[in-house]
């Protein structure tokens, strides 16, 4: 008999995911042009640069751990409905011109409030979906900072050419007010952590982090860390290479790629489990970011971002997945703050750091060195949570 499959595409949903494409657009959009205007307005040194995107997301992390602490206090809504308005309100900072310094404050203070919203919609959407359609649903959800992956480097970079800075800081005005216009629509689920644990919220580790979502968010670090050299400094590299006409395409191909997989990958995972996703697409990532290091033609530099798109793309949103489903569901938001701010540590400090040895290594080496990293992760995986997972499916299969 046919049964009727629970609704995934509710009001709430699609504004979460509506949200969650506008706050990505900015971010990407921001972050592949902000080291070429810290460079070009003030002479900024590649660790310099580096620094200005990192330190957003730098804020961003604190930003993530007020919200997991006082969400269970206060509820989403209201938090989530302070921190759009601030995170628009703070792009205006953009505009003022008192140095490098200044601009390395405002970016942080901007990454904050992007942690506060980012970190709510992250963790109620699990409430939004479907127990069967889990996966499935954070797929799509997913699929909405695809694109904005693939457009906001897209759209920044064909501005840097064809317009001025100010005029990228008033786009990102623009689509701030929208997003805090969308919000006032959601109506947000009452979450158990409001009423039945206020009590037991306190200032200790367990507060900020939940212990059992640690072992795959090791894993997301070490791949946000070798993908922050592609996200902050690809328009620099392609420079370098003659590609610079290309660049603005890398991330198109780059969320091509994630938007196709995103197709199947989710209903995949539900079924055959995490790890059938998680083992290729290590592989995959590592054999992007060789091809990338090697990259001397369009082809071969937009493969490269189509392959880290499929690879990174896919183990970031199962990854989330992961997180989720080893908590109860009054710790869900400390499991997704806990896996944003690794995966953000890893974003945050790579560009700095790597920023520190481009001018011994170089770009080319940079990213082969970071793909070779990336596939061994792999078997760091296996250990913390891949084995664990393929035992328990294993049992599954011989009880059935």
């Amino acid at each position: 008999m046919n049964q009727t499959r629970p609704a995934l595409w509710t009001k709430n949903f699609i504004i979460l995911s509506s949200l969650n494409f506008f706050l990505t657009l900015m971010f990407f959009l921001l972050t592949t042009t902000i080291v070429l205007y810290a460079m070009e307005k003030y002479n900024a040194t590649a660790s310099q640069g580096g620094l200005v995107v990192g330190i957003f997301i730098i804020g961003t992390l604190f930003g993530r751990l007020i919200t997991g602490l006082i969400m269970p206090l206060t509820g989403p809504k209201r938090i989530l409905f302070t921190g759009l308005f601030f995170f628009t309100l703070t792009t205006l900072l953009y505009f003022v011109d008192y140095g490098i310094t200044f601009l390395i404050l405002a970016r942080f203070i901007h990454g904050f409030t992007f942690g506060i919203a980012s970190t709510v919609i992250g963790t109620v959407v699990f409430f939004a979906l479907p127990a069967s359609r889990k996966g499935e649903g954070i797929g799509y959800y997913s699929m909405a900072a695809t694109l904005a992956t693939g457009i906001g480097p897209f759209i920044g970079l064909y501005m840097t050419k064809n317009t001025s800075f100010d005029m990228i800081f008033s786009f990102c005005l623009i689509v701030g007010i929208i997003s805090f216009a969308t919000v006032l629509f959601y109506n947000a689920p009452v979450l158990e952590t409001t009423e039945t644990k206020r009590e037991k919220v306190g200032f200790k580790l367990s507060s900020f982090i939940e212990l059992k979502a640690l072992p795959i968010s090791i894993i997301i670090l070490l791949l946000a860390f070798c993908f922050s050299g592609v996200l902050s400094y690809i328009s620099l590299y392609a420079i370098e290479i003659d590609l610079e006409g290309t660049a603005s395409f890398f991330f198109v191909a780059y969320g091509a790629a994630v938007f196709a997989s995103r197709l199947f990958t989710g209903r995949l995972m539900d079924s055959k489990g995490a790890n059938v996703i998680m083992y290729p697409a290590f592989i995959i990532f590592g054999i992007g970011m060789l091809l990338l290091s090697s990259a001397n033609s369009t082809v071969t530099f937009l493969l490269a971002g189509a392959l880290i798109g499929l690879g990174f793309g896919n183990i970031q949103s199962s990854s989330q997945v992961i997180a989720v489903n080893s908590v109860a569901s009054n710790r869900v938001g400390l499991a997704t703050a806990t896996f944003l701010i690794f995966f953000e540590a890893g974003t945050g400090f790579g560009p700095y750091l790597l920023g520190l040895v481009i001018p011994t290594i170089g770009y080319s080496v940079l990213y082969a060195i970071l793909g070779i990293i990336g596939v061994l992760t792999a078997v760091l995986y296996h250990y913390l949570h891949g084995k664990k997972e393929l035992t328990y499916r294993m049992r599954a299969s011989e009880s059935s």
